[in-house]
């Protein structure tokens, strides 16, 4: 018995800072996950790859503010982005 390969899940997070908590805006999985991924590359925002966190986001709906339970992982995610594009230290 073969395992069948895990599909690929991306989930894309918009943020204004003072406008409350990050909202997920695009989510996908297999070919429109990996689509996410290629939109993003191609416009150099950068990629956080985090299997746990893209599963749990993935049933956030789209426009949907994020759990305030999944805020401390997704702050994580925001420093690293900033200090990928220079605006944190």
């Amino acid at each position: 018995m073969s395992a069948e390969p895990k599909k690929q899940v991306a989930v894309a997070l918009h943020y204004d800072k003072g406008s409350g908590a990050p909202r997920v805006v695009a989510k996908g999985s297999g070919s429109l996950g990996a689509k996410i991924i290629e939109v993003a590359k191609e416009h150099d925002i950068p990629i956080e790859e985090n299997e746990v966190l893209a599963g749990a986001l993935s049933h956030v709906e789209l426009g949907d503010e994020i759990p305030a339970e999944l805020y401390k992982a997704v702050a994580e995610v925001l420093v690293f982005v900033l200090r990928m594009s220079g605006r944190a230290p």
